[in-house]
C-alpha cells in the first residue's frame, strides 16, 4: 500500500469513527446537562440524622464465651445473614434483608463485675421536632434494654422508647434535649421514578455516610402492610430507620429493608414512604400504640381471567373469599364472590390496596364500600371495627408483657427430627434436627425454620429429644455456639441462651 493509499485508508476510518461516536456522545453528555450537587442537601439535612446503638443486659461477670475466637456475640446477627445470605423482603416483623446491621458484643466498660450493658445493635434514625422526638425503624430498637441516640455532634443521650409499630416497622424514640436540628417532611405521593434520592445512616456503623441513587420503582409489594419505594442508593446493614431525602432536602421515606443474596447492596433498597410512617408516627406519640380498623373478610387478587369472566371492564378490585360470620362485611351484606371496586369512594386498583384503606380508617367509621357482582356494582353501608395489631406498641408500661408461648428450652428453638432420606440426601454423618420455629435468643442471632443444627457446644445433636436435654442444661452465663446448616453453608453461630425461670 502507498504512503497515499494509507493516509486515505486512515482517514476515511476517522471519519467512520466520528460518525460512529459523536451521536452516542452527544447522547451520553447533553450539551449544557449539569450533574447534581448534594453537597448542600447534605448540609442541610445530615445534621438532624443520628446513630442509634442498642444495647442488652448482661449477668456475667466475666463476660466470658464460648463462640469460635474473635467473634463478638452482638456481631452474629449481622454475620450470621451475611454468611448465609437474604431472602426477598418479608414481613417487617420477619428477618430483615439487611436494614439492621448488628455491632458490638464487648461489656460496658462501667460494668463492674455486676453486670452491665453488651452492644446488641445498631441503626440510624433522624430527628422529626426539636424537641427530642426521632423516628427509626421499629426492628433497629426490637428487644433492646437500652437505646443510646448519637447526634452528629458526638453528643450521646439514653432514649425512650415511646412507641413501636411491627407491621409498618416504625419506631418514635425521644431524647431529653431541645432546639435540636429536626428534618423537613415532604409528601411522598408527589414522587416520581427516575428522581433522584440521598440515603443518610450508618451501614455497618460508619456514621453519618451519604448514598445517591434514583427512585427505582414505587408502590413495590413485598408482602409488607405498605406499598414501598425502590431505589439503587446503596444501603446496607446499619442504613435502617435513616431518611431517604429528595433533592428539595425533604425526607420522603425510611430506609428500611434491602434485597441481598450476600448481605451486602446488590442495587435493590426499599424505604417506607414517609406519609405513611408520619401517620403512624402520630398515633405512637400520642397514645404509644396504632389502632387499625377492619371489615372482617378475606381477599384474593382479580386477574385477568377472573374480570373477564365476570364481565369487569378490567382487572382490578379485591376478590372476596370469605366473610366473618357477624363481622362488618357480613353485616353489610357482602358475600363470598364478590368483589370489591371502592372504598369510601376510592378507587381499589390491587386487592393490597384494600387492607391499607380500611386500616387507616378510625374505628367506628360509616364508610360505603362497593361491590361488583352478578354484572353489576352496587354500594352498601358498612361500620369498621378495631382490629387487635399483630404486636402492641411498646411502652414504658409495657415492659412487662403478658407471658407468651415460648420455646421450652433457653436457646429459643423448637425442633424435630430429620427423616432417614433428608439425613442420607444432605450426607450428615452425626444426624441433626430441623428448626421448626424459634423465639428470642435464636431468632436475634437470625435463626429460621428450616434451618439444620448440628451441634450445640461440643455436643453432635442426634435427635429431637437429645437436643431437648442438652439445651435444657446449657450455662446461661455463657455464649453457646450452635453449629448451624442453611442450604449448602455451615456455620457456628453463637447465642446467648435466655435465664431459666427458677
Amino acid at each position: 500500500m502507498t504512503n497515499l493509499s494509507v493516509r486515505k485508508f486512515f482517514a476515511a476510518a476517522a471519519a467512520m469513527a466520528c460518525l460512529s461516536f459523536a451521536p452516542h456522545t452527544a447522547l451520553a453528555i447533553p450539551a449544557g446537562a449539569v450533574l447534581p450537587d448534594f453537597a448542600d442537601l447534605v448540609d442541610k439535612v445530615g445534621p438532624a440524622v443520628v446513630n442509634i446503638r442498642t444495647t442488652a443486659r448482661v449477668t456475667s461477670a466475666s463476660g466470658q464465651r464460648n463462640a469460635p475466637p474473635g467473634i463478638g456475640d452482638g456481631d452474629m446477627s449481622e454475620f450470621f445473614r451475611r454468611f448465609f445470605g437474604i431472602p426477598l423482603p418479608q414481613a417487617p416483623n420477619t428477618p430483615r434483608g439487611g436494614g439492621r446491621g448488628d455491632r458490638g458484643g464487648s461489656p460496658d466498660p462501667s460494668d463492674n463485675g455486676d453486670g452491665g450493658e453488651q452492644n446488641s445493635g445498631v441503626g440510624s434514625g433522624f430527628i422529626i421536632s426539636p424537641d427530642g422526638y426521632v423516628m427509626t425503624n421499629a426492628h433497629v430498637v426490637d428487644d433492646a434494654d437500652n437505646i443510646y441516640v448519637t447526634l452528629t455532634d458526638k453528643r450521646e443521650f439514653k432514649a425512650k422508647l415511646i412507641g413501636a409499630d411491627d407491621r409498618t416497622d416504625i419506631a418514635i424514640v425521644k431524647i431529653s434535649a431541645a432546639n435540636l436540628p429536626a428534618v423537613t417532611i415532604g409528601d411522598s405521593n408527589k414522587l416520581r421514578v427516575g428522581e433522584w434520592v440521598l440515603a443518610i445512616g450508618s451501614p455497618f456503623g460508619l456514621d453519618n455516610t451519604v448514598t445517591e441513587g434514583i427512585v427505582s420503582a414505587k408502590g413495590r409489594e413485598t408482602g409488607d402492610y405498605l406499598p414501598f419505594i425502590q431505589t439503587d442508593a446503596a444501603v446496607n446493614p446499619g442504613n435502617s430507620g435513616g431518611p431517604l431525602i429528595n433533592m428539595q432536602g425533604e425526607v420522603i421515606g425510611i430506609n428500611s429493608q434491602i434485597y441481598s443474596r450476600t448481605g451486602g447492596f446488590m442495587g435493590i433498597a426499599f424505604a417506607i414512604p414517609i406519609d405513611e410512617a408520619m401517620r403512624v408516627a402520630d398515633q405512637l406519640k400520642s397514645t404509644g400504640k396504632v389502632v387499625r380498623s377492619r371489615i372482617a373478610v378475606s381477599i384474593g387478587q382479580v386477574t385477568k381471567d377472573v374480570s373477564d369472566s365476570l364481565g369487569l371492564p378490567r382487572a382490578q378490585g379485591a376478590l372476596v373469599s370469605s366473610v366473618e360470620p357477624g363481622g362488618p362485611a357480613d353485616k353489610a351484606g357482602i358475600q363470598p364472590g364478590d368483589i370489591i371496586l371502592k372504598f369510601n369512594g376510592v378507587p381499589v386498583e390491587a386487592e393490597t390496596d384494600l387492607p391499607r384503606m380500611v386500616g387507616d380508617t378510625k374505628p367506628g367509621t360509616r364508610a360505603t364500600v362497593t361491590i361488583w357482582r352478578k354484572g353489576q356494582s352496587s354500594e352498601l353501608p358498612i361500620t369498621v371495627v378495631q382490629t387487635q395489631p399483630e404486636k402492641l406498641a411498646k411502652t414504658d408500661e409495657q415492659q412487662a408483657p403478658a407471658p407468651k408461648a415460648h420455646p421450652s428450652n433457653p436457646l429459643g428453638v423448637t425442633v424435630s427430627d430429620l427423616s432417614a432420606d433428608q439425613i442420607k440426601s444432605m450426607k450428615l454423618h452425626t444426624g441433626g434436627v430441623q428448626v421448626d420455629a424459634v423465639d428470642g435468643p435464636a431468632a436475634r442471632v437470625g435463626l429460621q425454620k428450616g434451618d439444620i443444627i448440628l451441634r450445640i457446644g461440643d455436643t453432635d445433636v442426634t435427635s429431637a429429644k437429645q437436643f431437648d436435654q442438652v439445651a435444657a442444661h446449657v450455662d446461661p452465663q455463657k455464649m453457646v455456639p450452635v453449629l448451624v446448616r442453611r442450604g449448602e453453608n455451615t456455620q457456628f453461630v453463637p447465642i446467648k441462651p435466655r435465664p431459666q425461670a427458677k
